[in-house]
């Protein structure tokens, strides 16, 4: 669910709910354990879901499959919060306003801009606060089950290395739409969702839908809420449902309705690329750190630098001053070498510092947040880190992937083992 396409979808947080039901009397569309849905909140929903396409300049979709869609989008949130409230699982009001200040700056609003832009469509400020404390809370609930289910082992990693390079490290950027099937579906089950896979296609390939937003509103995976995209991947890292579609696929082609144990996928390729080699330049420093503070002042510790620096003109070594004076935390040991560096592990001060000196020069004392400085770049070198990253970028890969699947095939087993009574008229 998301606030209306006034405010920058891209850059809110994913999934934005949207304004609580009216506080009339309401009858029940649906009961979900404990939880109820009202009739007002499911017409609430459509109508924004509605506006968003018509905003696009889109066709929605029809009046009844999007009222079921939306029906069975409730009901999933009804079943996460009441799982989050016997885990525990709360947010506080600090973690809360934090969120709105983060929503109202990334739309480039103060809050009372945004408490006036929301009033403009007809929404609350107090309802929506209470509604993304409530999409918080499902999001903390969905992290904790992912970090109890997912390893990465060094085996799987170096398999997934020895894989992407017999496949010449070729990367896909993919999205998809799931429809699900249960366990145990029956074949008319089966029949329905891949005619109505086979419906969302068409949409998608006519034109009359754009395909991110026909993922928010009718995908059942856990990419949903990001339009269906799973970022870049290689081909052993992709879902293995439809891992052999994507590469007949040329990009921004749409397949047809692949069909898996979870249910049918249509999957976009939105582009693909073959990796180049990374080549960065590294540098290898010592330094004297020192603080000022309990009675010493700023100038002493400069003039104190000063007198180092003036001592390694003359010969003295930079290491022994190090290992003697520098505050840094093991400068004893080290003789305040930092070893091999590349740009951006170090604070930005120190690095502008140190990325102006020549090999063998020495800096003027300057300050960072950690105290004054004198630097001295050691020796440079050109490094080929296309190895190291590629294996870091197939570590993540793999922990997204396994993170999906584990949080889909946990989200099928609530609603599977959930009592869902729908009283929508004619259901």
């Amino acid at each position: 669910m998301k606030i209306r396409a006034f405010l920058c979808a891209a850059t809110l947080l994913a999934g934005l709910p949207t304004l609580a039901a009216s506080e009339t009397l309401d009858r029940i569309v649906a009961v979900a354990d404990q939880e109820v849905v009202l009739a007002s909140e499911l017409d609430q929903e459509i109508e924004q879901i509605r506006a968003q396409f018509f905003q696009r300049g889109q066709q929605p979709p029809p009046a009844d499959q999007l009222r079921e869609q939306v029906l069975e989008r409730l009901v999933m949130q009804r079943l996460q919060m009441g799982h989050a409230q016997g885990a525990g699982i709360q947010v506080d009001d600090a973690t809360l306003d934090a969120a709105m200040q983060r929503i109202a700056a990334q739309n480039n609003m103060t809050l009372a801009q945004l408490r006036d832009a929301l009033a403009q469509e007809g929404m609350d400020m107090a309802s929506f606060r209470e509604d993304l404390r409530e999409q918080i809370t499902v999001e903390r609930l969905q992290q904790a089950v992912v970090q109890q289910e997912v390893e990465v082992s060094p085996q799987e990693i170096e398999e997934a290395v020895e894989a992407a390079a017999a496949q010449d490290n070729m990367e896909y950027r993919v999205a998809h739409i799931r429809i699900g099937t249960p366990e145990g579906a029956s074949s008319d089950d089966l029949r329905a969702a891949g005619e109505r896979a086979g419906q969302i296609r068409e949409q998608a390939v006519d034109g009359e839908s754009d395909f991110a937003t026909l993922a928010e509103t009718f995908s059942d995976a856990a990419t949903a809420s990001e339009g269906g995209k799973i970022g870049w991947r290689l081909p052993g890292q992709l879902p293995s449902a439809f891992a052999d579609v994507v590469d007949g696929l040329e990009p921004g082609e749409i397949s047809e309705p692949v069909q898996a144990a979870d249910g049918f996928h249509i999957v976009k390729l939105i582009d693909r690329r073959s990796e180049d080699a990374q080549i960065v330049e590294e540098t290898r420093a010592r330094h004297i750190l020192l603080r000022p503070g309990d009675g010493v002042e700023e100038d002493d510790v400069r003039q104190r630098l000063d007198s180092f620096r003036e001592r390694i003109d003359e010969g003295e070594s930079f290491e022994f001053l190090a290992r003697q004076y520098s505050e840094e935390p093991g400068a004893e040991a080290s003789g305040g070498d930092i070893g091999w560096t590349r740009s951006g592990q170090l604070v930005a001060s120190f690095q502008e510092r140190m990325d102006e000196l020549e090999v063998g020069e020495v800096s003027e004392p300057f300050r960072t947040e950690y105290g004054w400085h004198i630097v001295r770049v050691e020796d440079r070198r050109e490094r080929d880190v296309t190895d190291d990253r590629r294996r870091e970028r197939i570590a993540q890969q793999i922990h997204e992937r396994k993170s999906q699947e584990a949080l889909e095939q946990w989200l099928r087993q609530l609603r599977e083992e959930a009592y869902v009574d729908y009283r929508l008229e004619g259901s």
